[in-house]
């Protein structure tokens, strides 16, 4: 695949950065996933929002965002790949900064832009409550960063099972997240997620999905719930920017309905509504 380094289309096999990188060394990095359809990605600013929080957070310092120079950097990109449907991940890292820590801002950034050929959102999912723990942000909220080893380990408990999401509770046995999504459960018309405070993602696909809760007045619950709460639920399903929107069919066993659940079909139907209007409109000028 061809990929983009600091500014230029190259083989992903000749990509270098440098081993005193601050995001190599301490993890000072961030990044962005999300994948185009026929050639249009979804909720683009959203994403280029979050990664300048993060940076601004991390003291890193991002150039202004320019839409069009993100465009142009993924129409570049399609066409060097001859492909339209792309997954790609838009990373920031710190840039050189030598051994040894420092609190003077990253002036220098490097950015890599990394594609793959997109994957075919899985229908469902299963899950598994995973006694690896979803550890507290490090910051204000948990960011998408290259701090990456409590999802690791978690992985790893897990095991390779491209079709079960692993969720992941805090210490205190509240839960948090998936190992990649967000996590949403239905029960008596309302609409559950944890909190922020459980140290899950500020997720893209999550923020849409409350949006969307608010448009409909369905009555939606941010909070600390423990798996018992989640385990009530007449329906659950996870999201992130790739897999979407994704219903979860059993947890350690024990299964849902989701697939049939009115809420998640009329969720699911509006995200697909969203995405062609989004196109329809131009949304990112391709």
């Amino acid at each position: 695949m061809y990929i983009k380094v600091n500014g230029t289309i190259i083989p992903e096999e000749e990509a270098r950065i440098s081993p005193l990188d601050h995001g190599f060394l301490y993890g000072m990095g961030l990044f962005e996933t999300f994948r185009t359809y026929d050639g249009h990605p979804f909720l683009l600013d959203e994403h280029m929002k979050r990664l300048r929080e993060g940076a601004d957070e991390m003291n890193i310092q991002l150039p202004a965002y320019d839409r069009q120079d993100v465009v142009e950097t993924i129409r570049a990109l399609l066409a060097a790949n001859k492909n339209r449907d792309l997954y790609f991940r838009w990373n920031v890292t710190a840039g050189h900064g030598g051994v040894g820590l420092t609190a003077e801002p990253y002036e220098e950034p490097g950015e890599l832009v990394f594609v793959k050929d997109a994957p075919t959102p899985p229908a469902t999912k299963q899950a598994r409550v995973l006694t690896q723990t979803r550890n507290t942000p490090e910051g204000a909220v948990r960011r998408k960063s290259h701090h990456y080893m409590n999802s690791m380990l978690a992985k790893q408990e897990l095991g390779q099972d491209p079709g079960t999401e692993g969720m992941m509770l805090t210490s205190d046995g509240h839960v948090s997240e998936g190992i990649v999504s967000n996590v949403f459960w239905v029960k008596k018309d309302t609409l559950y997620t944890p909190s922020l405070e459980t140290g899950c993602l500020p997720g893209v696909t999550r923020a849409w999905v409350a949006d969307y809760a608010d448009k409909q007045r369905l009555p939606f619950q941010e909070g600390f719930f423990t798996a018992a709460d989640m385990m009530q639920a007449e329906a659950v399903f996870v999201t992130n920017a790739i897999q979407e929107i994704v219903p979860v069919t059993a947890i350690d066993g024990r299964p849902f309905d989701s697939q049939t659940n009115p809420h998640l079909l009329a969720l699911k139907q509006q995200y697909e509504i969203d995405k062609k209007q989004a196109y329809s409109l131009g949304e990112c000028g391709l």
